[in-house]
């Protein structure tokens, strides 16, 4: 009984919440469990089309390198050394495999709704207001550069912090900070004059 115990609290302290479903999930996934497999892309379906989508610029792009981003996860798990989190690994791939697409198709096209979706139940006012700022503000990231969008969609909508982000883009830590200085300091910019001093 005492035995079973220890056993119980040793797997509480080893556990370590939603990061270590994930890695648990991608096991699973190497076993060819594909229930595990829906699992992990109910999770990242939204979060990588955000991404996918600010740095492509253009839906069926985004979309094709979405199914290939997790086609490698279903095809190669093995590959996770887990040295890092699932989640930089993932979108490490999905970086990757942005880089081919758009390497491909030199003429981006700009999703005219990208502006004007918004999510979450809100009032009809604040509706407005949250969809005037998010217009104002994609608006302002689609003039930055891929590299400059993809830096600020990682930090500002997947919280990764520069050592992420600087292994899902594959570059120094350094480049990481030059990239995001630049960046907000284009958007300041931008911004300054519709939607205040704060920015």
């Amino acid at each position: 009984m005492l035995n079973g115990l220890g056993h119980a609290d040793a797997e509480r302290r080893t556990f370590q919440g939603p990061a270590d479903d994930e890695a648990r999930l991608l096991s699973r996934i190497g076993e060819r469990d594909l229930r595990a497999f829906e699992t992990l892309y109910r999770i990242y379906h939204p979060r990588l089309t955000r991404f996918l989508m600010n740095f492509l610029r253009r839906p069926q792009l985004a979309e094709e390198a979405l199914n290939d981003t997790m086609m490698v996860v279903w095809n190669r798990p093995d590959r996770f050394a887990g040295t890092s989190k699932v989640s930089t690994w993932i979108f490490g791939i999905a970086y990757r495999t942005a880089l081919k697409a758009r390497s491909r198709h030199d003429d981006p096209i700009e999703d005219p709704d990208a502006a004007s979706r918004v999510s979450g139940d809100i009032g009809p006012e604040q509706r407005m207001g949250q969809r005037q700022v998010q217009e104002i503000l994609m608006n302002a990231m689609s003039q930055l550069s891929a590299d400059h969008r993809a830096v600020v969609d990682l930090t500002y909508f997947h919280d990764a912090d520069y050592a992420e982000i600087a292994e899902i883009l594959d570059c120094p830590v350094g480049t990481v900070k030059t990239r995001m200085h630049h960046a907000r300091r284009r958007l300041k910019t931008m911004l300054a004059d519709q939607l205040g001093s704060e920015w």
